[in-house]
């Protein structure tokens, strides 16, 4: 005791008596001074503390609970003030307060690649064992190497009866090693995990307690503690009759208990051993199925049921020693499965199935696994005012431990989604959300929690025009990271290039901003089909209607470009769109940055062919009404109703209302209905014909007649008869006002635009065909109980159409400091630095404030081979633009009602599908499907 009680410096000692007290409960020990020996523990060990034990005494009139919430490197706060307990929480919950203790093979240990033992200082105990087989008990008395040191390094060529102590998440790290080697070496001779090379933990009773007199620590493990089956392994383990036993202590909690003991001078005397403390081990060994375990086996069958004060009988072959027994052990005493590490599955909680898909994705990260499963605690930022003091991260930590833990039964992440709804509150409840919007909140909240900048600089951003991209990027980058510093940002953030072109002065502004992920918009969520019906005003064509394909957030000016195309109009004319309803022109579309987004597909749009030189002329719009006749008590009633789809002229000369006459039957020339047999009925007799030739076509010249005939007899009776079928009224604010064919319309010559209302007789109605002035299609028309058939777009197009340059919406307008005003720039997004793990997120919702949709498109991604080199702006040839996909969060049914789940690439192509709290293994070739929302893609090295 002395010896070590020199190593202390109790100045250090005196001075820490006063800082504040612990969270923790500690057995008889003064609270000050176990401050001040984490403190102190902190310079000298560098193992990971995430693991719990029982913390209660044999003790009865002291009810403290023993402190193994220490963690030498992080400085943080107590395990169980971070993790408050809400009141739904299950008992079973409360384990991720507490900490573990492994005790497993030293040669096992040592296998890993990661040397984990030779990067940890270890500290050795030569093990003696007391068997008292008359009081059923195991006493283990722990001798530290006084050669070792506080920081020996773990040496080759030990016995095979040594064994390591190590905490939870060195356990969970070397198990996880372990799998993914086991797993590549059964790959490369295509079979799964062998059973004879699976795993066992089971759950050891010991009481631990420190003697002053020989400076040890003394292990009790007692039947009375542990069930049959579990005593009996221990005597396998801890025989007195085998060769020595040595224990190395990675997890520094032997010496931490020393030290509180030591510190707690008064309460140890010479001679008087210190109180026992009970704690639960997890021991931890490999099963080998061999005829020597076999046999042993059977031998502790048979002294089972005799065991009580009698002695258990063990050889002492070495071998057998460091092997666990081949039977399974009892409900609830142990667990197998090394072969299954990594696939446990998450409880629905109601409606949480989104959360469950996203979290087995990010679990699975590869780069996050070892990360969350090392010493993550150490960068938990508990002062950034954007995050949750921590609490996010250290619940997702206890989830992703819990997920890769072998054996474990599905989880309900309870305690996660209360954390996370304190962060982003609208998430709590049990309403439906989507995987990928939960996923940007819960990657920005561990960023915040885990982010090692504690105090963010100011950093004012700097003209960089002129300067190289290179330059610029780098400087932005390194700003970003000056504030931004975390896991998250190291794995998951890129760095796009954002272009802004000013589509007036042509100011160009370059920025660069970091991604977390990648939305890309399917062709169908870029681009809409409309359809509109063109009107020509030169009296020869029919109205037409043409279906485009515009973009969804375009403006009205690409709407025009492409319908020109499609009409096919000529360089003298112009298109001038219009919104029809109730027979009315309900507005005029004639402001070219408008956006298409505010067109419903219920709409219904035609556009007028006007000539260009007619540009600055009044635009007369006719409006046609018919007479409508009801009857009511035997007397009849007409009123003039408003029928079929308005026509628009521009006029020059209103000198006189003749020309709105002629102009308006003009534009009814190609309306007018066909004349019958005047070829047909030709038989020969000139005169006959020619008689009713000239009769049946008097009808269709007398509209055209001009003013000029009106002198002839013929232009006068066709003059008179027009007047009577048809009747022109000016419309304006008190009532119609009678337009006269040779007296000039009383209108100001400023104005530019009037309403005409033409009353047309029943002759008329019966002289042209006013079914196409009625019909009029919808700007889109969805298909009843017709299945569309199914689209189909690679990835690469998609990758392609997020690239286009593009405008920017009438709601988003950039300030060009150039023009001092906002402007609808034209954008482009380009990529410029991609992350370790590219998170690509498929467009498939739209939503606007009419209506929410889902698209089925199925998009073809590569597996193995994402090339990205041609989409990139900047190449870096030290890093690899090549991506391995690994996981994919799926999205299946519509918008009222769908299921998530998730597909992961547990190592070696080998895919499970998880499904709340089932998984399943599913083949490579099941994964692509139309229900891929979220895809997960890790860097790899090129060949």
């Amino acid at each position: 005791m002395n010896g070590l009680a020199e190593k202390l410096n109790f100045s250090i000692i005196i001075a820490k008596t006063t800082t504040r007290l612990l969270s923790v409960k500690v057995a008889n020990l003064s609270i000050p001074a176990v401050r001040l020996f984490k403190a102190v523990l902190s310079k000298a060990l560098r193992a990971l503390f995430f693991f719990s034990m029982d913390d209660s005494f044999s003790s009865e009139d002291d009810d403290h609970l023993f402190d193994l919430d220490y963690h030498p490197y992080a400085r943080k706060r107590p395990l169980s003030s971070r993790l408050d307990r809400d009141e739904h929480d299950e008992t079973d919950d409360e384990e991720t307060n507490r900490q573990k203790l492994y005790l497993v093979p030293y040669r096992w240990w040592k296998e890993t690649q990661r040397s984990v033992a030779d990067q940890i200082g270890g500290i050795l105990y030569t093990v003696l064992s007391n068997d008292n087989y008359a009081d059923s008990q195991i006493v283990l008395e722990l001798r530290k190497e006084e050669s070792s040191g506080d920081r020996v390094k773990a040496e080759e060529g030990v016995s095979g009866r040594a064994y390591a102590l190590v905490n939870e998440a060195l356990w969970l790290q070397t198990l996880k090693w372990h799998n993914d080697s086991k797993a590549s070496e059964n790959d490369a001779r295509n079979h799964i995990v062998a059973e004879d090379q699976s795993q066992e933990v089971f759950l050891l009773q010991i009481r631990l307690s420190f003697s002053p007199e020989t400076n040890s620590l003394l292990v009790k493990i007692s039947l009375k503690d542990n069930t049959v089956n579990l005593y009996q392994r221990a005597c396998c383990i801890f025989s007195s009759e085998s060769e020595l036993l040595q224990i190395w202590d990675f997890s520094g909690q032997t010496s931490q208990f020393v030290m509180n003991e030591i510190i707690n001078l008064p309460n140890i005397s010479s001679g008087k051993p210190g109180k026992e403390t009970l704690l639960e081990l997890h021991v931890n060994g490999f099963f080998v199925t061999t005829t020597e375990t076999n046999e042993r086996s059977a031998e502790l069958s048979r002294t089972e049921n005799s065991l009580g004060k009698s002695q258990v009988k063990t050889n002492g072959s070495s071998d057998n020693l460091s092997l666990m027994l081949t039977d399974a052990s009892p409900s609830g005493s142990g667990y197998r499965g090394i072969g299954l590490l990594g696939l446990t599955g998450l409880q629905n909680l109601g409606n949480t199935c989104f959360m469950n898909s996203a979290i087995q994705c990010l679990v699975h990260t590869p780069q996050l696994v070892d990360y969350f499963l090392g010493d993550y605690q150490k960068d938990i930022n508990y002062k950034n005012p954007l995050g949750m003091n921590g609490e996010l991260a250290l619940a997702f930590g206890e989830l992703l431990r819990k997920l890769w833990a072998p054996g474990a039964v599905p989880v309900a992440p309870r305690m996660f989604k209360c954390k996370l709804a304190k962060f982003a509150p609208q998430f709590s409840g049990y309403n439906q959300h989507d995987s990928q919007e939960f996923l940007a909140f819960l990657l920005d909240g561990l960023h915040e929690d885990l982010n090692r900048v504690k105090c963010k600089p100011y950093i004012e951003a700097k003209d960089a025009e002129g300067c190289p991209d290179e330059e610029v990027a780098d400087e932005y980058w390194r700003n970003h990271l000056a504030r931004n510093d975390s896991i998250i940002v190291d794995v998951c953030q890129g760095q796009y290039r954002s272009t802004l072109v000013c589509p007036v002065c042509k100011k160009v502004s370059v920025t660069f901003d970091p991604f977390m992920y990648v939305t890309l918009p399917l062709p169908s969520t870029t681009m809409r089909t409309m359809t509109l019906t063109v009107f020509s005003t030169d009296g020869i064509m029919l109205p037409t209607p043409f279906t485009i394909a515009v973009p969804k957030c375009g403006r009205l000016k690409d709407l025009i470009d492409t319908l020109s195309v499609a009409c096919s109009l000529r360089n003298d004319e112009t298109l001038l769109v219009a919104e029809i309803y109730k027979n009315q022109i309900f507005r005029l579309l004639d402001e070219p940055s408008d956006s298409l987004a505010l067109i419903r597909d219920d709409d219904k749009l035609v556009a007028y062919r006007l000539p260009k030189v007619s540009e600055t002329y009044p635009l007369v719009v006719f409006l046609h009404q018919q007479v409508e006749r009801s009857y009511s008590f035997g007397v009849v009633a007409s009123n003039w109703k408003p029928f079929g789809v308005p026509l628009v002229a521009r006029i020059q000369d209103l000198s006189s209302g003749s020309e709105i006459r002629n102009q308006f039957l003009k534009l009814l020339c190609p309306f007018l209905m066909p004349v019958e047999d005047v070829v047909n009925d030709y038989d020969g007799n000139e005169t006959g014909n020619t008689v009713n030739e000239n009769s049946k076509m008097e009808d269709i010249v007398s509209p055209l007649v001009s003013d000029s005939d009106v002198g002839s007899d013929s232009g006068a009776e066709n003059d008179f008869r027009l007047n009577t079928d048809f009747k022109f009224y000016l419309i304006n604010k008190l009532e119609p006002l009678e337009i006269k064919m040779n007296k000039p319309v009383s209108i100001s010559r400023f104005t530019k635009k009037f309403d005409v209302s033409v009353h047309w007789s029943e002759k008329m109605m019966e002289k042209y065909d006013t079914c196409l002035l009625s019909s009029l299609p919808e700007v889109f028309k969805p298909q009843l109980f017709t299945r569309r058939p199914q689209e189909s777009i690679s990835l690469n197009k998609c990758l392609e159409g997020f690239l286009q340059e593009e405008p920017l919406g009438p709601d988003d307008m950039w300030y060009c400091p150039r023009c001092k005003k906002p402007r609808q720039a034209n954008k482009k997004l380009d990529l410029w630095r991609l992350p370790e793990i590219l998170v690509i997120h498929l467009k498939r919702f739209s939503y606007n404030r009419f209506f929410k949709n889902k698209l089925e498109t199925f998009v073809d991604f590569p597996i193995h081979d994402l090339n990205l080199s041609n989409y990139i702006s900047h190449i870096d040839s030290q890093l690899s633009n090549c991506y391995q996909l690994y996981a994919i969060s799926n999205h299946y049914g519509g918008m009222g009602g769908g299921h998530y789940t998730a597909f992961v690439d547990h190592g070696h192509s080998r895919w499970f599908e998880f499904d709340d709290d089932k998984v399943f293994a599913v083949s490579e070739d099941r994964i692509k499907s139309s229900a891929a929302y979220v895809l997960f893609y890790r860097r790899v090295r090129e060949a």
